[in-house]
């Protein structure tokens, strides 16, 4: 099982409650009335220098009510605060400590003064990121998504998720409410490696990629790296999600509690005798008294009587650790862990109609967990050494048994009855364990060197038992078995009909991978004229070099250092020119590798030789403009072009009853992808901020080893995660989209209310195209002779065809409340997900049963549900 698949799709439970649906939808937009008042004053605050006394312009200021704002060159920004009560603040600027102000009643204008990160007696730090408190799109490079940004967007649904956020930038496909693991600029959804506080994660999915394991409320910014990114990090040919935790308070204890339509969420923050913190957090779901309920409802709505076959309701429980402790001046300890497991259980009998009886039986568990340490030191004024450790590992289990009993009344010999079972039992077990150490160096006069080395090590332990039944054309059978025996067989069925065949396979691997990484670049940066730290014009030229090495039981595979050289260019064009506030461009290049995830699966008998094995590449470049405007409205245009090539596919051909397999993987699939990203982004406001963005993908890969499995040509071969199974020319892939479109608002009437509003269009994937629509065929069974009738529908896919757009509209609304001293904050908020879906939805072909040929309605397969979803949540904070 790829570690995408989704082991649950439960969309059919309320197929047909449309009508209390609308009844809950009246009742949410009932609830949206007159918001409360609040009367204000404002006040001015100028962020400095602790030491110096100097004004940090571009100093973010986060208010009361979590707007946040920008300081001027003067380092001063006004806002409007609480009149009569005293509140809290917090600023942020790239390399300083956070620092936090109470605002009294009594006065209106306050100088903070901000003290470098980490610095004792004058000791600098090698400033490596923009501030954690602000989001904001670097060109050619990716994009940065901040905890306000992630709270507006990502604490919605049956599951608050991170990744609901991240799939609503440019160049992220359209993926549905349940599944994480969207198409990054064209490239497969696995191609995307994320990490959490610098620490790669193999599986970052719950529920098989429904959803990840990023709790919103647990994370200070999430950055999405989907352009020409530094050569510092690797292991992708597609995108990274770096996820960084929410950082504890040195001087003061908080603590969260959150409570949501599914989950409950805490948090409490520890001081360390002022020097640093101690995180912890923790979330659990609480299905069961909903499936309960939806059971004792089932009696009198037989439309979701399916939540019956519910054994073990869906659960997910994490718990998380983050600190930081400054052991001197120049030396700090930071850690973090993370504990995670996530299951589900069905079991159900049934008779879906006469010729057919069903037992299914499905279980779905998995644990995952981590734990890393970093050092940071300053040895000099003008160097960062950083080393960091840590030790993962992951268990999950896949079980599911669908027997089944066949009766057709014109079986050959009369009674025949077909009694099999489709079974799937997978156990993964994995660990891994990975250290780098970093080294920059401000070499002055604007230059910055940097270096490192990193090692990954892990290991697999996969077993599997699979058997189901396979069909291919009576033409096909014939061709094949005349390709081993010289002879046509002779068959008790007539032209065009249908083989039906059992296969069963067995898998037990042991690998072990080691990936090693070394990189170095030098950066340039010019004094510039733009506020806050960027530099007019900046260059950055790097070198990595990935290798692995794999170790099976019985074999081993070595493979080819790829070199993968960046370059990234800078220009700040020109500043304050009539509406024009900034404008910049940019221009990247370089190559990207990295490590196949059908390694775990590698045995001996694919015939694989050192040097044969090849980590997937890309050559990826990137142009863009960025234009900022007044108000804090920026336009950012990006456009890129990606050759894919050392793509693995492993088609597996199979030949029913002859005794002979042939499973060979290769590496020469090759892919190309062009599109456009735009997105208009206007942030920290006080009344409305938000985002528009639209992307336009061309992505077609090509397998020239492959084979296909199409029903018209039916020679009965399995692909491994689709690839090789399209034959050997150009292709759109199964996820491919045109066109995107993502709508984000945030409007604030007044600071107790938020409104917020997503609004999705994408255009479809491929659409099968009927040739001949539903007829019977005449079908053997050849392991056992009998001869039955079903019903097949001939197709072929085309590239102009295609399912309708889709349409995904998203509410929430929130409500917030402070006490008078400003320390206990609050929010509740109510939300809609899918809201058009009782009145629109892409469709697809019309399925049908391929016993009886009745037809059926056909729906997209997005991942969507077929009504709306309400969710409501609290939040307290102390």
């Amino acid at each position: 099982m790829k570690r995408g698949d989704s082991p649950c799709k439960l969309v059919e439970v309320y197929k047909n409650s449309r009508e209390i649906i609308r009844k809950k939808i009246y009742a949410v937009c009932v609830c949206v009335f007159a918001a409360f008042s609040l009367h204000a004053r404002d006040v001015r605050v100028t962020v400095e220098d602790a030491e110096l006394g100097l004004p940090l312009e571009g100093a973010v200021i986060r208010s009361w009510d979590g707007s946040e704002y920008t300081c001027d060159a003067e380092g001063t920004a006004s806002f409007s605060v609480p009149d009569g009560r005293s509140v809290v603040i917090e600023a942020a600027y790239p390399g300083y400590e956070n620092g936090r102000l109470a605002v009294v009643p009594e006065k209106d204008a306050y100088t903070l003064g901000l003290s470098l990160s980490g610095i004792m007696e004058s000791r600098e730090l090698v400033i490596e990121a923009r501030s954690p408190l602000s989001g904001g799109t670097e060109t050619g490079r990716g994009i940065t998504v901040s905890e306000r940004e992630i709270a507006m967007t990502g604490e919605i649904g049956l599951v608050e998720d991170v990744m609901t956020s991240i799939k609503l930038l440019p160049g992220v496909g359209y993926a549905g409410i349940f599944n994480a693991m969207p198409s990054i600029r064209g490239g497969d959804p696995g191609d995307m490696t994320a990490s959490l506080d610098g620490f790669y994660i193999e599986n970052p999915y719950y529920w098989g990629g429904g959803f990840s394991i990023f709790d919103p409320r647990t994370v200070e910014s999430a950055r999405l790296s989907h352009g020409v990114f530094s050569v510092r990090y690797g292991h992708t040919i597609s995108g990274l999600l770096e996820v960084t935790s929410k950082k504890p308070s040195s001087a003061e204890t908080e603590f969260e509690l959150g409570l949501s339509t599914s989950a409950a969420n805490a948090s409490l923050s520890l001081p360390l005798a002022g020097r640093g913190g101690i995180m912890f957090t923790g979330r659990v779901t609480y299905y069961d008294p909903f499936v309960w309920a939806a059971k004792k409802l089932s009696g009198s709505v037989p439309a979701i009587d399916a939540v019956n076959s519910v054994k073990t309701a869906p659960y997910i429980r994490s718990g998380s650790i983050t600190g930081n402790y400054r052991l001197s001046g120049d030396l700090e300890l930071s850690f973090s862990g993370f504990w995670g497991s996530d299951g589900v259980g069905v079991a159900r009998e049934d008779s879906p109609d006469i010729f057919r009886r069903r037992d299914i039986r499905f279980t779905w568990g998995n644990h995952q967990g981590f734990a890393t340490g970093a050092l940071s030191w300053n040895p000099r004024a003008d160097m960062l050494v950083k080393a960091s450790a840590g030790a993962g590992y992951r268990q999950s289990k896949f079980d599911t048994v669908i027997r089944y009993d066949v009766f057709m009344p014109d079986a050959v010999p009369a009674g025949f009855r077909l009694l099999d079972e489709d079974r799937a039992l997978q156990v993964t077990k994995a660990a891994n364990v990975q250290g780098r150490v970093d080294y920059d160096w401000d070499l002055g006069k604007g230059f910055l060197f940097a270096s490192g080395v990193q090692e990954l090590y892990s290991r697999w332990a996969v077993s599997g038992d699979y058997h189901t039944r396979l069909e291919m054309t009576e033409k096909r059978y014939r061709e094949e078995y005349f390709l081993l025996h010289q002879a046509y067989p002779v068959l008790p069925v007539s032209s065009g009909s249908m083989i039906n065949y059992p296969l069963s396979y067995s898998l037990s691997t042991a690998n072990s991978a080691f990936a090693g990484s070394a990189y170095t670049l030098l950066e340039y940066g010019t004094p510039g004229f733009r506020f806050g730290p960027d530099p007019r014009f900046r260059a950055e030229l790097g070198l990595r070099v990935d290798h692995l090495y794999i170790k099976g039981a019985d074999f081993s595979v070595n493979t080819v250092p790829t070199a993968n050289p960046r370059l990234n260019l800078d220009l700040g064009v020109l500043e304050n020119k009539g509406p024009v506030k900034a404008l910049s461009v940019n221009a990247g290049t370089g190559l990207f590798s990295s490590v196949i995830d059908a390694i775990s699966f590698l045995e001996k008998r694919y015939g694989i030789d050192d040097y044969e094995l090849k980590p997937a590449r890309s050559w990826t470049s990137v142009a863009g403009t960025k234009v900022e405007f007044p108000w804090d409205l920026s336009l950012n245009l990006e456009g890129y072009y990606k050759y894919v090539f050392n793509r693995a596919y492993i088609p597996i051909h199979t030949r029913p009853g002859m005794g002979a397999e042939d499973i060979q993987a290769f590496f020469d699939g090759v892919g190309r992808v062009w599109g456009i990203d735009l997105m208009l982004q206007k942030l920290q406001s006080r009344y409305l901020d938000g985002w528009i963005s639209y992307s336009f993908s061309y992505a077609r890969y090509r397998d020239p080893q492959g084979i296909d499995t199409g029903l018209s040509a039916g020679n009965g071969g399995i692909g491994a995660g689709g690839a090789g199974t399209r034959g050997g020319g150009w292709y759109f892939p199964s996820y491919h989209r045109f066109h995107y479109l993502n709508l984000v608002l945030n409007l604030r009437p007044v600071r107790r209310i938020n409104l917020s509003m997503r609004l999705g269009i994408a255009s479809g994937v491929l659409l099968p195209v009927i040739e001949k629509d539903i007829e019977p065929r005449r079908v053997l069974l050849l392991d056992s002779g009998g001869i039955i009738t079903k019903y097949y529908r001939t197709t072929r896919l085309d590239d102009g065809s295609r399912m309708g757009i889709s349409v995904p509209l998203d509410l929430k609304l929130s409500l917030y409340g402070f006490n008078i001293k400003g320390k206990v904050q609050s929010e509740t908020y109510i939300a809609l997900e899918n809201a058009l879906v009782l009145f629109y939805s892409a469709r697809g072909n019309p399925s049908f049963n391929p016993y009886t040929g009745e037809v059926t309605e056909g729906l997209a397969s997005s991942y969507e549900l077929p009504i709306p979803m309400i969710s409501v949540g609290f939040r307290w904070s102390y």
